[in-house]
């Protein structure tokens, strides 16, 4: 065998996980899995478009229709509110700042809008407030100004802040969600924004998750209805558009043994926002009990420790780059298999984060539910002259 054989040579390492093993883990790594004959069916849902994600592990858990073209209607608030957080978070817009009510915020007020009825000054945080729990669209035409200088540059921020965040079929006209020729998204899009302003701005998932607001003498109730049925909901828009029906985009959060569980749910095209609330509902449920988020290994657990060639240390621990969580059908996670593979020999110097293998689990049926990366957790440097030829003959003798 040469030399070169010998380094590309490939350790797999398969093993069952124990029970107790059963542990943690990031959304951002873990590859959707597809459905397999395995997975629990999904119930009917009476709407045009629906995706349900559970955002522990990052699995899709049901999906229809989810790349069609619909109207994002009040849901185009959530890009409004990501560019105006994103704003407070750089500084570029102080929270307690007074933000002037223009004519053209004014000019929003019309029947059946969801409004702040906002006037004067008014704080950015106020603002953000009543764009959270209503929607309001006088608030989102003060933010934009506030933000850019005026709604046409913010428009133009929030269609370049869109391919940034991952929406491939999504193009804002407004800030506001008013029907606009051209505007456009799909559930998936929608699901990627909502993605991202829970990672990127958990800290504001209160404001989305009031019940109720009061400002200028009236008080107004949050219109997803979710709110007022379930506690873990917290969140985020509801869709009433001139094509794309009723709909919503929430996300709620669980406490598991595997830690905070949350799903998001994205759906369109109801026949009502009784329906799109009953419906989304349905989804919710579903996902909370056909399905179970599984920690395999805690941020920073190792998952195996390996020989090192030439390096200051002998040995060095491999595992995920966070924490692993799968999702699976109920009853399936005593019954997962982890499968290493990984490049050997490991030669130092390794940098910490460096990829050296893949992560696999399986369920017992062998679907795939992960493959992410297996990382160095600790840098090897290069041991002295004499470790690193003692090492060398070593290799060769192999």
């Amino acid at each position: 065998m040469t030399a070169f054989v010998r380094f590309a040579r490939v350790v797999r390492v398969v093993r069952g996980l124990a029970p107790a093993l059963l542990a943690g883990l990031l959304s951002g790594l873990l590859l959707a899995a597809p459905a397999s004959a395995q997975d629990p069916p999904p119930p009917e849902v009476a709407a045009r478009q629906h995706l349900l994600i559970d955002l522990s592990s990052g699995r899709v858990l049901a999906e229809h229709e989810a790349d069609a073209a619909t109207e994002p209607a009040g849901a185009t608030t959530l890009m409004t509110a990501y560019v105006a957080l994103d704003a407070t978070k750089a500084g570029r817009l102080a929270k307690d700042a007074a933000v002037a009510v223009s004519a053209r915020a004014r000019a929003e007020r019309r029947p059946g809008v969801p409004l702040m009825y906002a006037t004067g000054s008014v704080s950015a945080d106020e603002l953000l407030r009543g764009l959270a729990a209503l929607g309001a669209r006088d608030a989102a035409v003060a933010l934009a100004e506030a933000v850019s200088g005026g709604v046409d540059a913010f428009v133009a921020q929030m269609n370049r802040q869109a391919p940034a965040l991952g929406l491939v079929q999504t193009v804002y006209r407004n800030p506001t969600g008013d029907s606009a020729g051209g505007q456009t998204t799909t559930a998936r899009d929608l699901a990627r924004l909502a993605t991202r302003l829970v990672a990127d701005h958990g800290d504001a998932l209160p404001l989305f998750a009031q019940r109720q607001l009061q400002h200028a003498g009236v008080r107004q109730d949050n219109p997803n209805l979710l709110l007022a049925r379930d506690d873990s909901v917290d969140g985020l828009a509801v869709m009433a558009g001139d094509t794309s029906g009723h709909g919503l985009v929430a996300t709620a959060v669980r406490d598991t043994p595997a830690g905070p569980r949350r799903l998001l749910v994205v759906l369109a095209g109801a026949a009502s926002r009784e329906a799109a609330a009953g419906e989304a509902q349905k989804l919710l449920n579903w996902g909370w009990q056909a399905w179970d988020a599984v920690r395999l290994y805690a941020a920073g657990q190792p998952v195996t420790t390996v020989p090192v060639w030439k390096g200051a240390q002998a040995t060095v621990p491999l595992g995920a780059r966070s924490a692993l969580v799968v999702t699976v059908p109920r009853g399936d996670g005593a019954r997962l298999r982890t499968t290493l593979t990984r490049t050997e020999p490991l030669v130092a110097p390794l940098v910490q984060g460096q990829e050296v293998g893949r992560i696999e689990v399986v369920t017992a049926g062998g679907s795939a539910v992960a493959n992410v990366p297996l990382v160095v957790q600790q840098a090897v440097p290069l041991a002295g002259v004499l470790g690193r030829a003692w090492d060398a003959i070593r290799l060769w003798i192999r």
